[in-house]
Order: structure tokens, then C-alpha cells, then sequence
């Protein structure tokens, strides 16, 4: 049923947000090393096979956030690996997740250009 399916991709990306959240709040880790930190737990969740029962349980609720990215990485480095042997490890993850990157490059440009920009005021 469509409802549980959007009920539980909600709570595993907002239980993945709110550890996050939490992580942000009670540590002194910055918002930069989450990310890597986040990446790095998904191409490690990708690489042991996990990620996959993962993304079928929660759908989009693990392939949006930075996890699924990290997990695309580590699918995309197995496949070239197969396909072109040692060089696959250098060139596999980039192009398992070259559209991702271009979209996110493009959208953050157009962004850029319709939204002003200035120094955060405190």
C-alpha cells in the first residue's frame, strides 16, 4: 500500500536527518564532516551488501539522502571493477554518479543566479 511505503521512506530520512541533527547539536563536528561522514557509512553499508535490503525497505527514505550517494559510489566502483578490472576502483564511482553531480552543479548554479547572495548576518 502506497501509504506505509511513504510512511516508512518518511521515517528512516528522518531518522537519518535527525541523527544528523543530533550530531550537529551535542558534537563539535561540523556540517562538512557529517557529510563525508554520512557518505562514507553508505559507500561502507553499499560495500557489505546493506544497503540494498536498506533501499528496499525504505525506497527514496535511503536513496536521497548523502547515504544513497555514497552507495551509488560503492555500487559503481564494484561494476567497473567487474567490467574493466583495477581501473574500475579509479573511475567506477564517478561514473555511477556523474548525473547526480552535474544536476546538483547546474541547479546550484541556476540558483545562485535567481537568489541574491550575501555574508550571514548574526
Amino acid at each position: 500500500m502506497i501509504f506505509f511505503d511513504l510512511l516508512k521512506a518518511f521515517a528512516v530520512g528522518g531518522a537519518i536527518c535527525v541523527v544528523a541533527q543530533l550530531l550537529i547539536d551535542l558534537t563539535r563536528l561540523t556540517p562538512a564532516r557529517i557529510l563525508v561522514l554520512y557518505v562514507s557509512i553508505g559507500v561502507l553499508l553499499g560495500a557489505v551488501g546493506l544497503f540494498e535490503p536498506l533501499l528496499r525497505f525504505a525506497g527514496c527514505g535511503a536513496s536521497v539522502p548523502l547515504i544513497g550517494f555514497g552507495a551509488a559510489v560503492a555500487k559503481g566502483v564494484r561494476e567497473a571493477v567487474d567490467q574493466r578490472g583495477a581501473i574500475g576502483i579509479l573511475s567506477g564511482g564517478l561514473s555511477a554518479t556523474s548525473a547526480g553531480i552535474t544536476a546538483s552543479l547546474l541547479f546550484g548554479y541556476l540558483v545562485a543566479i535567481v537568489f541574491r547572495g550575501g555574508p550571514k548576518k548574526m
